[in-house]
């Protein structure tokens, strides 16, 4: 059950940060992987500031800051 809710917040939070970035999503599958890998590093950037957030919401405010800061680490190699 638990993989379940990951992959929905990865989805939930790869479409938000894929919607305040580019205007749309990526797709279900790219908005997981977004969402996914935005988790790791948002988690890595919280953990950094120690700031910690709980519960659903936190978990998808965390995915989707970090889901951003990836889309633009993602865009600046793009254009290197």
């Amino acid at each position: 059950m638990n993989i379940i809710w990951f992959l929905l917040i990865g989805l939930i939070a790869g479409w938000l940060a894929g919607t305040l970035v580019k205007g749309s999503g990526f797709g279900i599958l790219g908005d997981i992987i977004v969402g996914i890998i935005g988790a790791l590093v948002g988690g890595f950037i919280f953990g950094a500031l120690g700031v910690s957030a709980g519960g659903l919401l936190g978990s998808i405010v965390v995915a989707t800051v970090g889901a951003i800061v990836f889309i633009f680490l993602l865009r600046l190699l793009r254009r290197a």
